[in-house]
């Protein structure tokens, strides 16, 4: 998949760890926000990025964390 983003992974992580801030605890929804703040925050570009929450477990947070990813660099929350 292209890099569908404009954004940096910087703009990127920010708008996940907003998102991970106002979760409820304990949720699918933080769990996967706070991963793909941390990873955006850590990862050099989208690419890069979506391929570590490529590895991530438990199943649902990956998946939910790579929607997530994509919904953001694509300017939708």
């Amino acid at each position: 998949m292209s890099s569908p983003s404009t954004k940096d992974n910087l703009d990127l992580a920010e708008s996940a760890r907003d998102l991970a801030d106002r979760a409820p605890a304990g949720s699918l929804e933080k769990a996967a926000a706070g991963s793909v703040a941390v990873t955006c925050a850590t990862t050099r570009d989208f690419e890069q990025a979506r391929t570590v929450l490529g590895g991530l477990v438990p199943e649902d947070v990956r998946r939910a964390a790579i929607e997530l990813l994509d919904r953001l660099a694509t300017g939708h929350r």
